[in-house]
């Protein structure tokens, strides 16, 4: 789906680019995270890369949960909820990255 002017996301003005700019600010800091994530399992292995695998899994599930307890649902939201939810993703997102990295940078 083509956005059609794509939104200015250094000064979005409407909601709807709000939305999607933070949206593709959360699709950032996911990738990090997955970057980052692959570093620590590919130098992890046995117990050790099992308790990370599970403490990762648990990690998203907090993430999610949070959000939406901050957030309440979608539906009884306005407009606005995607801009609250992202940067709640965003946010924890990027601290977990960090956790991530500097984990992977004391084993070392």
């Amino acid at each position: 789906m083509a956005i059609s002017p794509p939104p200015d996301c250094k000064e979005p003005i409407t909601q709807s680019d709000m939305n999607i700019c933070s949206y593709r600010d959360y699709l950032r800091a996911d990738i990090a995270l997955n970057e980052a994530w692959q570093v620590l399992a590919s130098e992890a292995s046995g117990d050790t890369k099992s308790r990370h695998l599970d403490a990762q899994r648990k990690w998203l599930a907090y993430r999610d949960a949070q959000c939406l307890a901050e957030n309440g649902p979608r539906s009884e939201s306005g407009t606005i909820w995607p801009l609250l939810q992202n940067t709640c993703l965003t946010s924890l997102t990027e601290a977990r990255t960090k956790q991530l990295r500097d984990h992977v940078e004391i084993e070392h």
